[in-house]
């Protein structure tokens, strides 16, 4: 017989308009590492905050039972006490504290009703052994990259002597290196005793370490598979996530780009006067119409900034060099001037920068755009219905309608209405910067296919990407960038991940 540590049984969970969980079953074995997975959408995150008290008891029916009890969490406080912490992919430590301070943060280790900082500072270095992270406790946390702070998170629910942990997208931000030290980690803890739940989109990671995969499509349990048995494949997983096969998720283009230039920069430079230093160096570049251009090269490597720079700078970098738009000169003091010129932005970041989460679908993909659907600056709100509808359908954004509120939407359909908007926008070349990081593999495959559709259309895409499978899959041509400059250009016919490594490694 089975030891399970957690079974949740017939766990119905419904918000106004969906029901995000219709009678999911999910057991976890004692001592194992448990992936949970499927499309965006499918109620895995909605499932592990059921699991964690953040959805009481009460605000769903059926069963939890940890260690052979029936539990009825009233908050998170409740499911913490016997010993479950979960780790959200927006990690929610305070900057201006310290780590130590962070680690005990709502369970202080007190001598009397007074905190023993000593003590804490003793145990916290403790803990940071545990996990592998070499830095003084008394660190602020702003002053940690993403992937100490996904360490410090775990220092976190490890003071609390937790039995069960659950990673909600670890990985989604961190580089490879960070992500391979999260999972070896993870497969330590295990032989410590803990148990761990890891929800994922990167199937590679899933396949590394996974024990048990549980797959949920639209609200259901689908299918459990074992390692031990040989039942869990990348071609399965797809199957069973996205309800068909999926033979080839980089799907091929039946076209040839044009040899028309639509943007060229030369000896492009941009420097960040806060940061007291230049993060682009000297770029020359060129994009095709028609062409998708993929920007590779390790984190910080100054992606991001080289996009920024282009799209009306919004960063107020200092910019040196020449920026052409069809041949032409351009110099954009704003980012409405570079939409104006054709170019569009699609952030790397949805939450922060794309997306305005408390409005609704409509208002989102319209906000680019609004001049196009008024008069005399009045809003026609048939035309905004119309035209939301029509995006909504072609890019197939699941939701009950267009008045949906897009904070409450899974993110890979917040990812098709950060990029609804800038269509809307009707652009001549459009910035994708990591596109399909944190979705599903079914949501990617759809996003890559109206990647494909808009540059046969004549569009022309730079795609800045941290996945080498992906840059490899999409690109027409390859530059790499290391520490704010070009290290190597690449056709797809040369390029492979061995030579787009050597680049982005390059030192100057």
């Amino acid at each position: 017989m089975q030891n399970y540590i957690l079974e949740m049984k017939d766990i119905t969970k419904e918000f106004p308009g969906v029901k995000a969980l219709d009678n999911v079953n999910f057991k976890v074995k004692n001592g194992e590492i448990h992936c949970l997975v499927g499309e965006n959408g499918a109620g895995k995150s909605t499932l592990m905050k059921v699991l964690s008290g953040v959805y009481q008891y009460g605000e769903y029916t059926g069963d939890i039972i940890f260690n052979d009890q029936i539990q009825q969490f009233t908050n998170v406080r409740d499911s913490e006490d016997i010993g479950i912490a979960i780790i959200y992919q927006e990690l929610a430590l305070i900057p201006e504290l310290s780590v130590y301070e962070n680690i005990y943060l709502g369970h202080e280790i007190k001598n009397g009703s007074v905190i023993d900082w000593n003590a804490t500072i003793a145990q916290a270095t403790q803990i940071l052994k545990k996990v592998g992270l070499h830095v003084n406790p008394e660190t602020k946390i702003k002053e940690l990259g993403v992937g100490k702070q996904q360490l410090v998170e775990i220092a976190k629910a490890l003071s609390k002597d937790v039995k069960l942990l659950i990673l909600d997208e670890p990985t989604a931000a961190l580089n490879e290196d960070d992500s391979a030290h999260l999972l070896s980690l993870l497969k330590e803890l295990q032989k410590q005793g803990i148990t761990s739940i890891m929800i994922s989109h990167k199937l590679k990671e899933v396949l590394a370490i996974a024990d048990t995969v549980t797959v949920l499509r639209d609200g259901q349990t689908i299918c459990s598979l074992d390692k031990d048995k040989g039942e869990i494949t990348e071609s399965v997983l797809i199957k069973n996530m996205v309800g068909r096969e999926i033979n080839n998720i980089y799907p091929q283009k039946d076209f040839k780009h044009e040899e028309d230039i639509v943007l060229e920069l030369k000896n492009w430079s941009a420097y960040d006067a806060k940061a007291g230093e230049a993060i682009v160096k000297g770029i020359n570049l060129k994009v095709k119409k028609g062409e998708i251009v993929g920007i590779a090269g390790l984190m910080g490597a100054g992606r991001t900034e080289l996009a920024r720079s282009i799209f009306g700078n919004p960063t107020e970098y200092h910019l040196k060099g020449e920026l052409f738009v069809n041949g032409e000169q351009k110099i954009f003091k704003h980012p409405r001037d570079a939409i104006k010129a054709g170019i569009c932005y699609v952030t790397e970041d949805r939450k922060k920068d794309g997306l305005i989460l408390m409005q609704n679908i409509k208002q989102n993909i319209s906000i680019s755009n609004l001049n196009s659907i008024a008069t005399n600056n009045v809003i026609n709100q048939n035309e905004e219905i119309k035209m939301s509808n029509a995006y909504k359908e072609t890019m197939n954004i699941k939701a009950p309608n267009i008045e949906q509120i897009v904070g409450n939407l899974s993110g890979g359909n917040q990812q098709k209405v950060s990029l609804a908007k800038w269509l809307f926008a009707r652009p001549n070349i459009l910035i994708l910067d990591e596109p399909t990081r944190g979705i599903d593999v079914g949501a990617k495959y759809e996003i890559y296919l109206f990647m494909n559709n808009l540059v046969k259309q004549g569009m022309s895409i730079i795609m800045i990407s941290s996945e080498l499978p992906e840059i490899l899959g999409m690109s027409d041509r390859i530059y790499v960038v290391a520490e704010g400059r070009i290290t190597g250009e690449l056709p797809i016919e040369e390029a492979t991940q061995e030579k787009i490594m050597e680049m982005a490694t390059k030192e100057e």
